[in-house]
């Protein structure tokens, strides 16, 4: 059991609802957004809508599994039915990263053979990566967060550097303009699937964690997240929306 101090779970509590409704809105968002781009672009922004509405279901269940692992600012972590489930992330990840790495690919429109093969090493790579890094996430002993974190980050590291390499080898093909949003998108995808790493290194230590190192762990997840998913889908509704115009698309408001 965990006892948070009001601004601890006040924090908590807002970046999940914040998480929440920026799923949402992202969603609904992109799917009104797929006449604004050539039909075959839709397809990323269709994966991209997936990737914020799986997420958001699942922050809704983290929400929910909060509120019922909470009494009186103390949470409930010990692992056991009505505890707080950190589960619903890992089952989130599973099924959003392998999206959000197709969803890169469709934007690209690179060749079918190019883009088969990316899918071919990337989707495997994202799954390991996910199952290697649960049980250091539920762990309490230090050694074996050490030995998953490590594991995990192996995958993690390629799909970053098959990512990194594609977008830079793509910028030649790109259309005037969107070279250069290509060209952030590699930072960003940097950037933002960086702050995994390092939301996982603030839970680590032998025993229970405490309540700085849990409310540090959920809010840096979540602002991953939120970068990784919403910020990024919107950058590729972009792409997708100067590719369109580019190849001659009138703009559609």
């Amino acid at each position: 059991m965990l006892k948070l101090d009001s601004n601890q779970w006040n924090s908590v509590y807002n970046i999940f609802s914040f998480g929440l409704v920026s799923m949402l809105a992202t969603t609904i968002y992109t799917l009104v957004s797929q006449q604004r781009v050539l039909a075959k672009y839709r397809s990323a922004l269709v994966m991209s809508s997936m990737v914020t509405f799986i997420a958001g279901y699942h922050y809704m269940r983290i929400f929910n599994s909060f509120n019922e692992a909470s009494s009186n600012m103390t949470v409930n972590i010990s692992g056991e039915q009505g505890s707080f489930n950190e589960a619903y992330r890992y089952v989130d990840w599973l099924l959003t990263v392998p999206l959000l790495l197709v969803e890169v690919i469709a934007v690209l429109a690179l060749a079918k053979s190019v883009s088969r093969s990316l899918i071919m090493r990337l989707v495997p790579a994202s799954a390991a990566m996910i199952a290697l890094g649960y049980p250091g996430e539920i762990s309490n002993t230090q050694s074996t967060q050490i030995l998953y974190g490590v594991l995990s980050t192996i995958p993690f590291l390629y799909i970053l550097y098959v990512l990194f390499v594609e977008l830079t080898k793509s910028l030649d093909n790109q259309p005037e303009g969107v070279a250069a949003t290509v060209s952030r998108l590699r930072l960003l995808l940097v950037a933002t699937w960086g702050v995994y790493p390092i939301s996982y290194i603030l839970g680590m230590g032998n025993g229970m964690a405490s309540a700085q190192q849990f409310v540090g762990v959920q809010v840096g997840y979540t602002i991953a997240d939120i970068l990784a998913k919403c910020v990024f889908g919107l950058t590729i509704l972009k792409i997708a929306r100067m590719k369109s115009a580019a190849e001659g698309m009138a703009d559609v408001h």
